[in-house]
């Protein structure tokens, strides 16, 4: 009998946004879609500020300098 195994990434490497929603899209193919109301300074930003963002780490992270916000992929998923 075999097993599989899924292995399972902690790194973002894309992001979007919709209305209402943070979504990302995981190295293993998983997309997470995040509320924006769970981040303030988001829900507040233009669209502008928003699209400004960047990798921290390889996509562990993702940050905003002009919002000053970090957010680790890792606090989304566990």
């Amino acid at each position: 009998m075999s097993i599989s195994t899924i292995n399972k990434s902690r790194q973002a490497v894309e992001v979007s946004f919709s209305q209402n929603k943070m979504i990302i899209l995981l190295e293993d193919g998983r997309e997470l879609a995040i509320p924006l109301d769970w981040f303030p300074r988001l829900r507040n930003a233009s669209p502008e500020q928003l699209k400004n963002w960047r990798f921290i780490g390889n996509g562990e992270g993702l940050h905003w300098e002009e919002l000053d916000e970090d957010i680790s992929v890792e606090n989304l998923i566990v």
